[in-house]
């Protein structure tokens, strides 16, 4: 099996690396805040104080962290060691933007590049059960599903590096948008003295129920945020790669503006690290009954 470096161990990056050593790889781990990989020693992980570290005689590096950002940073120091073949699988969530720079920093360093985000949080993540919407050369397809396949309980292969970005972006359209106008629904059942309950019963069982909104409405429901799934304000950063997508192809979708506008005032509210259902603080019934 490869050695794979593998830089961010947070909420997603510890259970993917988790899952990556029952799978057979060897692993060194970095994260900027070292504690949240110490854990991992207790894994037979090696971990590492720099990314530099974590890549020396590594045949394939992943990054999974927080925005481009971070991933340009960390990246630039590891890729520099990487020796010659190794694969940069990018399975952080960056947006268009960032994965260009990123296919750039690739092709400076001569690295094959495989940007491969995936659909899931944290309980996925740790069963090994994340989406893995992956793309880049055909030549490295058979290098990386052993990866994909210990993290992942499905690969799509989307196409050229980028494009599994792009399928990303949809999707978290999709998921920010549900749980934006569930937050409205279970708002609108409270001030009408509808229990949000009955609003559950009313769809069980057919073509509108959903389980996701189940989960996230029982949050919502309890006002009971503080074990995040995934990050409110992790999903605010989501939001906004949504519109600079839409800006970059001078699309105006008012809905998905209308959502992020929501996750916006709900983390600058305070609660950014809380769960992502917490955008029902932007319309709880207590603060639309004084608008």
């Amino acid at each position: 099996m490869s050695v794979i470096a593998f830089l961010g161990t947070g909420t997603m990056g510890l259970p993917m690396a988790r899952n990556l050593v029952s799978a057979g790889f060897e692993l060194r781990a970095w994260n900027r805040s070292r504690d949240r990989a110490a854990a991992l020693a207790n894994d037979a992980v090696a971990v590492v104080g720099d990314p530099r570290e974590a890549a020396q005689g590594a045949q394939v590096l992943v990054t999974m962290l927080s925005d481009a950002a971070a991933v340009l940073d960390t990246a630039a120091a590891a890729l520099d060691a990487l020796p010659e073949g190794g694969i940069w699988i990018q399975m952080s969530t960056i947006g268009l933007e960032g994965t260009e720079h990123c296919a750039r920093l690739a092709d400076r360093t001569q690295t094959t590049f495989v940007d491969s985000p995936v659909l899931g949080t944290r309980e996925p993540a740790q069963r090994g059960q994340l989406i893995v919407l992956a793309s880049g050369p055909d030549a490295a397809r058979e290098r990386c599903q052993p990866v994909f396949d210990a993290v992942g309980q499905r690969t799509l292969w989307l196409g050229p590096a980028g494009f599994g970005t792009r399928c990303k972006v949809v999707v978290n359209s999709w998921v920010v948008g549900v749980v934006g106008a569930l937050a409205e629904t279970i708002t609108l059942a409270q001030v009408l003295d509808v229990g949000p309950e009955r609003f559950f019963e009313a769809i069980e069982g057919g073509a509108l129920d959903l389980p996701y909104a189940r989960l996230k409405g029982a949050l919502m429901i309890e006002r009971n945020f503080d074990d995040p799934a995934f990050r409110l304000a992790l999903a605010r950063k989501d939001a906004d790669l949504i519109l600079a997508a839409m800006s970059e192809r001078d699309l105006e979708l008012p809905i998905m503006r209308a959502v992020a506008d929501r996750l916006r005032r709900a983390d600058e509210d305070g609660h950014g690290e809380e769960d992502m259902a917490a955008t029902y603080w932007a319309t709880a019934p207590e603060l639309a009954s004084r608008r």
